[in-house]
Protein backbone atom coordinates (compact mmCIF):
# COMPACT_ATOMS: atom_id res chain seq x y z
CA UNK A 1 0.00 0.00 0.00
CA UNK A 2 2.87 2.22 0.24
CA UNK A 3 4.16 1.77 -2.75
CA UNK A 4 0.85 2.94 -4.31
CA UNK A 5 0.88 6.28 -2.26
CA UNK A 6 4.60 6.66 -2.90
CA UNK A 7 3.71 6.21 -6.74
CA UNK A 8 0.71 9.32 -6.24
CA UNK A 9 3.59 11.54 -4.27
CA UNK A 10 5.72 11.69 -7.62
CA UNK A 11 6.01 14.55 -9.71
CA UNK A 12 6.39 12.69 -12.72
CA UNK A 13 6.29 15.93 -15.10
CA UNK A 14 9.15 17.05 -12.63
CA UNK A 15 11.01 13.55 -12.89
CA UNK A 16 10.68 13.84 -16.54
CA UNK A 17 12.39 17.54 -17.11
CA UNK A 18 15.12 16.85 -14.86
CA UNK A 19 16.08 13.72 -16.54
CA UNK A 20 15.88 15.54 -20.16
CA UNK A 21 13.88 12.45 -21.23
CA UNK A 22 12.93 12.68 -24.96
CA UNK A 23 9.25 12.99 -26.13
CA UNK A 24 8.84 9.31 -27.34
CA UNK A 25 10.69 8.08 -23.76
CA UNK A 26 7.97 10.37 -21.97
CA UNK A 27 5.04 9.39 -24.12
CA UNK A 28 5.65 6.11 -23.98
CA UNK A 29 6.35 5.84 -20.29
CA UNK A 30 3.36 7.91 -19.60
CA UNK A 31 0.91 5.59 -21.89
CA UNK A 32 2.62 2.57 -19.59
CA UNK A 33 1.34 4.07 -16.53
CA UNK A 34 -1.73 4.90 -18.22
CA UNK A 35 -2.20 1.05 -18.96
CA UNK A 36 -1.12 -0.11 -15.76
CA UNK A 37 -3.47 2.24 -13.88
CA UNK A 38 -6.08 0.76 -15.50
CA UNK A 39 -4.48 -2.64 -14.92
CA UNK A 40 -5.08 -1.55 -11.11
CA UNK A 41 -8.48 -0.51 -11.43
CA UNK A 42 -9.69 -3.45 -13.35
CA UNK A 43 -8.22 -6.09 -10.71
CA UNK A 44 -9.84 -4.25 -7.86
CA UNK A 45 -13.26 -4.56 -9.23
CA UNK A 46 -12.88 -8.17 -10.19
CA UNK A 47 -11.37 -8.81 -6.53
CA UNK A 48 -14.27 -7.07 -5.17
CA UNK A 49 -16.80 -9.54 -6.80
CA UNK A 50 -17.84 -12.99 -4.84
CA UNK A 51 -15.91 -15.72 -6.23
CA UNK A 52 -18.00 -19.11 -4.83
CA UNK A 53 -21.34 -20.08 -5.73
CA UNK A 54 -23.64 -20.76 -3.19
CA UNK A 55 -25.61 -24.32 -4.88
CA UNK A 56 -27.26 -24.86 -1.45
CA UNK A 57 -29.05 -21.76 -2.10
CA UNK A 58 -29.64 -22.18 -5.62
CA UNK A 59 -32.04 -25.78 -5.16
CA UNK A 60 -33.82 -23.99 -2.42
CA UNK A 61 -35.35 -21.60 -5.02
CA UNK A 62 -35.63 -23.51 -8.02
CA UNK A 63 -37.90 -25.92 -8.20
CA UNK A 64 -36.69 -28.13 -11.17
CA UNK A 65 -33.69 -29.69 -9.73
CA UNK A 66 -32.29 -31.33 -12.33
CA UNK A 67 -30.93 -27.90 -13.88
CA UNK A 68 -29.18 -26.72 -10.59
CA UNK A 69 -27.73 -30.82 -10.95
CA UNK A 70 -26.63 -29.61 -14.40
CA UNK A 71 -25.50 -26.33 -13.85
CA UNK A 72 -23.73 -27.81 -10.32
CA UNK A 73 -21.85 -30.82 -12.91
CA UNK A 74 -20.96 -27.85 -15.29
CA UNK A 75 -19.60 -25.95 -12.47
CA UNK A 76 -16.96 -29.03 -10.77
CA UNK A 77 -16.35 -30.20 -14.53
CA UNK A 78 -15.19 -26.31 -15.83
CA UNK A 79 -11.63 -25.99 -16.67
CA UNK A 80 -10.08 -22.21 -17.27
CA UNK A 81 -8.74 -21.90 -20.82
CA UNK A 82 -4.45 -21.29 -20.34
CA UNK A 83 -3.16 -18.54 -22.91
CA UNK A 84 -0.14 -18.60 -24.82
CA UNK A 85 1.34 -15.49 -23.36
CA UNK A 86 4.65 -15.42 -24.79
CA UNK A 87 3.71 -12.74 -27.55
CA UNK A 88 3.07 -10.34 -24.52
CA UNK A 89 6.27 -11.92 -22.22
CA UNK A 90 8.09 -11.15 -26.31
CA UNK A 91 6.54 -7.59 -26.42
CA UNK A 92 7.17 -6.47 -22.97
CA UNK A 93 10.78 -7.92 -23.29
CA UNK A 94 11.22 -5.79 -26.03
CA UNK A 95 9.83 -2.34 -24.69
CA UNK A 96 12.26 -2.94 -21.49
CA UNK A 97 15.10 -3.50 -23.90
CA UNK A 98 14.37 -0.36 -25.26
CA UNK A 99 13.83 1.76 -22.60
CA UNK A 100 17.00 0.11 -21.32
CA UNK A 101 18.96 1.30 -24.25
CA UNK A 102 17.07 4.79 -24.15
CA UNK A 103 17.76 5.01 -20.28
CA UNK A 104 21.77 4.28 -20.96
CA UNK A 105 21.81 6.83 -23.38
CA UNK A 106 19.90 9.33 -20.85
CA UNK A 107 22.63 8.36 -18.42
CA UNK A 108 25.08 8.47 -20.99
CA UNK A 109 23.92 12.46 -21.44
CA UNK A 110 23.49 13.57 -17.80
CA UNK A 111 27.21 12.38 -17.24
CA UNK A 112 28.60 14.19 -20.10
CA UNK A 113 26.63 17.15 -19.00
CA UNK A 114 27.80 16.43 -15.49
CA UNK A 115 31.29 16.21 -16.79
CA UNK A 116 30.68 19.95 -18.71
CA UNK A 117 29.49 21.33 -15.31
CA UNK A 118 32.12 20.71 -13.32
CA UNK A 119 34.55 21.85 -15.60
CA UNK A 120 32.66 24.85 -16.29
CA UNK A 121 32.79 24.75 -12.44
CA UNK A 122 36.85 24.42 -12.06
CA UNK A 123 37.01 27.27 -14.75
CA UNK A 124 34.87 29.88 -12.98
CA UNK A 125 36.55 29.03 -9.38
CA UNK A 126 40.37 28.87 -10.95
CA UNK A 127 39.37 31.98 -12.90
CA UNK A 128 40.77 35.69 -12.10
CA UNK A 129 38.60 38.47 -10.56
CA UNK A 130 36.93 40.68 -13.55
CA UNK A 131 38.71 43.50 -11.88
CA UNK A 132 42.46 41.98 -12.31
CA UNK A 133 41.26 41.19 -16.10
CA UNK A 134 43.07 43.22 -18.78
CA UNK A 135 42.10 44.55 -22.83
CA UNK A 136 44.50 41.86 -23.41
CA UNK A 137 43.16 38.93 -21.98
CA UNK A 138 40.34 39.83 -23.17
CA UNK A 139 41.61 39.85 -26.89
CA UNK A 140 43.31 36.65 -26.26
CA UNK A 141 40.42 34.69 -24.63
CA UNK A 142 38.33 35.74 -27.45
CA UNK A 143 39.65 36.70 -30.95
CA UNK A 144 36.74 37.30 -32.84
CA UNK A 145 36.30 40.70 -30.64
CA UNK A 146 39.33 42.01 -31.53
CA UNK A 147 38.56 41.37 -35.13
CA UNK A 148 35.09 43.00 -35.10
CA UNK A 149 36.85 46.06 -33.35
CA UNK A 150 39.48 46.01 -36.26
CA UNK A 151 36.69 46.15 -38.68
CA UNK A 152 34.69 48.72 -37.68
CA UNK A 153 37.56 51.11 -37.45
CA UNK A 154 38.29 50.37 -40.88
CA UNK A 155 34.66 51.59 -41.80
CA UNK A 156 34.84 54.24 -39.37
CA UNK A 157 32.04 53.00 -37.31
CA UNK A 158 32.32 54.12 -33.75
CA UNK A 159 29.07 52.86 -32.15
CA UNK A 160 28.25 49.89 -31.42
CA UNK A 161 25.26 48.34 -32.92
CA UNK A 162 22.45 47.82 -30.26
CA UNK A 163 24.03 49.72 -27.89
CA UNK A 164 21.91 52.94 -27.76
CA UNK A 165 18.65 50.36 -27.82
CA UNK A 166 19.59 48.10 -24.71
CA UNK A 167 21.08 50.72 -22.66
CA UNK A 168 19.76 54.22 -24.62
CA UNK A 169 21.71 57.32 -24.87
CA UNK A 170 24.29 58.52 -22.10
CA UNK A 171 25.34 61.67 -24.15
CA UNK A 172 25.38 64.56 -22.09
CA UNK A 173 24.80 67.24 -25.71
Amino acid sequence: MASKTAAVALDWARIYSSLGLGKETIATLQAFRKRHTEALRIHDQLASQPSTIDIARYRSVIKNQAIVDEAENILKSFKPVTYDVSAHVKAIESFEAKAVVTAEQTAKKIDEELANLKATLDNIEQSRPFEDLTVDDVANARPEITKAVETMMKKGKWTVPGYKEKFGDLSMA
